[in-house]
């Protein structure tokens, strides 16, 4: 099949700056009864320009030769979200695939608010497709309507008796026939309908097919526009010198040498720290190279990795806030004869995504215009509009696409986009300015995923089954001052912290986990997968040594604690079963197995593993999951398989480390990815459902560092209670 095609913001509309108008039909359909902010799609349409293109909803353009161009709300940073948003869309319009572009939407949280987040516009949480799946298939449905009415009033004809297939309507009766561009402009006279029907399951054309990617042959040509891809006629560039220590500020700045170099224009002290600006790259950074810089360390970070968790040790000895707890934990471990009491540890983590952060930004009369990979529109907009004292529409944002995000261009702070504006700010209204990071400025320039300590406790009863379980979390939370503090962090609990702990699967009688948020200067954010990213190490690893401790088989002991659990005990039987769990292995060899839900999707790993020459080798990894009805099979196959390969990585290389208050990593030699020679071979298998869809981009993640760890033990018998994963 041929792939749709794609056009992300900055080729269609700009190329930079102002650009072309935009024409189509536009249509944001949500469920009949919302009367709030997030069915303002309907607001102003249905239209027709002058061109003839038909302006259904804001979701939705149809041009006089056919052409459907999708208006996609949500970032594309590799999750093929412009595919399947497309085919939400495609599916109910019953439109000629072949015909379908896509275009990213511009920063308007009145029309393309993310759903699941009460009207902000943004992208994560693995929602993209969860939150828009009523919305553009209704979106669809509701043109799909229009342009029969248009055709049944211009045919003469029983609406009832046109019949829609690939982008055709049809009369069968009168042999009447026209393309969806032929009937736009008549369409676009038709009322908005006010009910729509939606396919069911059954009847699903697209959905549920594996499609191309309508992104990928952009990418492979070259022609997909990135950030670092945009050049403004006389844009200039930015680097920036930041602190060597987190909570470092400058004290003296000597620029005599940069100023002195060809090509740089200027050098701007910042909060964050120092700006050299430039005609190219290349300038700039031997701009910055050349400055003399005196650092305030007084306040700054002191403390190595190992004093950090020294710290946390000695939190973990006393009871932290208490964000879930069942039966009477404490008079259950008082009565115990024997208590299995183990810690689990992982280290801070960087994003490292292929595109370090960038953003091109413009200043002028009319307000402030951006180029990036945009994550959250609705939170950025709002707080540039308040560091330059203008209103949110005079912040215009443009999307682009994005070289991975994995959480980093979803910062609350909005570092680098502050940076940025600050930059420009001391530059002649106009300039368009664009900054970039270098892979050392990402790598050490904070935001990680925080280091945790896990301590947990339990007993089992004599049937060998855990009777009580106690959990202890010590760790950063990511949210404490920032603007989601005070709807997200209850009672001292940061959800983010406990998840994937609070909601434990497995029936046990006696259950509690409590938290410590210890503050520390190093600036922290969420990482794929969030909270489960590190919870379920812990969680996994501790179930596999309850089984090992009462000498029951890892995954039957998991199908006695699931039996009220059947998303979860389907998804661990399917794993179980297409690894061929029980079947003897050469020495030296072991399988482990971890289940994990995480964003409302259940995913089950068994992984394989070899350990030779002091080293752990993954040969096999075999995935099950739930994530209700998968709209582009293919696309959930690719999460499966990069989620996991992502979440290996962080089980058997990354680590960021502390000496004396300053980060050890700088670039992917010191900070070790996965390598392709050592990724596994991957099996994917879904669970058929027709149920709505849940997150596929995040929850393969966290699943694999337990079933790793699992699988050496069974290999070798040493457990490993430490991430990245390393043999004794």
């Amino acid at each position: 099949m041929k792939a749709a095609a794609v056009c992300n913001l900055s080729r269609r509309r700009l190329l930079l700056a102002g650009g072309l108008t935009l024409t189509g039909l536009t249509l944001g359909i949500l469920p009949m009864g919302c009367r709030d902010a997030r069915n303002s799609g309907y607001a102003g349409y249905p239209k027709v320009d002058a061109s003839g293109e038909w302006q259904a909803n804001a979701f939705l353009n149809i041009d006089p030769g056919g052409q459907v161009t999708v208006i996609s709300k949500h970032l594309e940073m590799g999750q093929g979200i412009f595919t399947g948003l497309a085919m939400l869309v495609a599916e109910e319009l019953d439109a000629d695939w072949q015909q379908v572009r896509v275009e990213a939407a511009p920063a308007d949280p009145q029309r393309y608010s993310n759903l699941a987040w009460g009207g902000i516009q943004g992208t994560g949480g693995s929602n993209s497709i969860a939150n828009a799946w009523e919305q553009m298939r209704r979106a669809g449905a509701s043109a799909r309507q229009m342009l029969i009415s248009a055709a049944a009033r211009q045919w003469q004809v029983d609406p009832r008796e046109i019949e829609v297939s690939a982008g055709v309507l049809h009369h069968p009766p009168s042999g009447q026939k026209q393309p969806f561009g032929a009937l736009a402009r008549l369409a676009g006279g038709e009322p908005l309908p006010q009910r729509v029907h939606l396919k069911d399951p059954g009847d699903f054309r697209l959905i549920g097919r594996s499609v191309p990617r309508t992104d990928t042959p952009e990418k492979l040509t070259g022609q997909a526009i990135f950030t670092q891809d945009l050049r403004l006629p006389g844009m200039l560039t930015a680097v920036v010198r930041h602190p060597p220590r987190f909570g470092a500020r400058v004290l003296l700045v000597d620029a005599e040498r940069t100023l002195a170099l060809n090509g740089v224009r200027q050098v701007v002290e910042l909060s964050s720290g120092v700006a050299v600006v430039a005609d190219d790259f290349w300038s700039a950074q031997q701009g910055r190279d050349a400055l003399s810089i005196v650092w305030d360390e007084y306040e700054a970070f002191s403390e190595s990795s190992g004093q950090i968790f020294e710290h946390y040790r000695k939190l973990a000895a006393s009871t932290g806030v208490v964000a879930r707890e069942q039966g009477d934990v404490d008079a259950a471990l008082r009565d115990a004869a024997q208590i299995l009491e183990v810690e689990y540890q992982v280290p801070f983590l960087a994003h490292a995504a292929m595109e370090p952060l960038d953003c091109v930004v413009r200043l002028d009369e009319n307000g402030c215009e951006i180029w990036n990979a945009e994550q959250s529109q609705t939170r950025d907009q709002r707080m540039l509009a308040e560091m330059l004292g203008i209103s949110m529409d005079q912040v215009r944002i443009h999307m682009l696409y994005a070289g991975g995000s994995f959480g980093r261009r979803a910062n609350p702070a909005g570092d680098y986009l502050l940076e940025a504006v600050s930059i420009a700010r001391a530059l002649e209204p106009g300039t368009p300015l664009k900054l970039m990071w270098t892979r050392e400025d990402d790598i050490r320039g904070g935001y990680y995923r925080p280091a945790y300590l896990h301590r947990i406790k339990g007993v089992v009863g004599e049937d060998g089954l855990p009777r009580v379980w106690d959990q202890r979390i010590v760790g950063q939370s990511i949210l404490k001052h920032t603007p989601l503090e005070s709807y997200m962090v209850r009672n001292g609990v940061d959800r983010t912290s406990v998840e994937g702990a609070v909601n434990l699967p497995y029936r046990i009688p006696s259950f509690r986990v409590d938290l410590h948020s210890p503050e520390l200067p190093i600036p922290v954010l969420w990482w794929r997968s969030v909270g489960a990213s590190h919870a379920a190490f812990a969680v996994e690893s501790f179930i596999d040594e309850l089984a090992a401790r009462s000498a029951r088989d890892p995954l039957d002991y998991r199908r006695r604690l699931l039996a009220h659990q059947p998303r979860h005990l389907a998804v661990l039987n399917l794993a179980a079963d297409k690894a061929g769990w029980g079947r003897p292995l050469p020495a030296g060899r072991g399988r482990g197995i971890a289940l994990h839900e995480s964003f409302g999707t259940c995913v089950a790993q068994v992984a394989e593993v070899g350990v030779s020459s002091g080293r752990i080798h993954v040969e096999r990894v075999v995935i099950a999951v739930d994530c209700g009805i998968a709209v582009n099979p293919d696309a959930v196959q690719a999460q499966m398989e990069g989620g996991m390969g992502f979440g290996l990585s962080a089980a058997l290389e990354e680590a960021i480390t502390f000496r004396d208050g300053r980060v050890e990593q700088g670039n992917f030699n010191d900070y070790r990815v996965l390598s392709i020679d050592r990724m596994p071979s991957v099996e994917v298998h879904i669970v058929p459902s027709a149920n709505p869809p849940t997150g596929v981009g995040e929850p393969a993640t966290p699943v694999i560092a337990p079933a790793v760890a699992n699988a050496v033990f069974a290999a070798t018998g040493h457990r490993l209670r430490e991430l990245p994963l390393r043999l004794p």
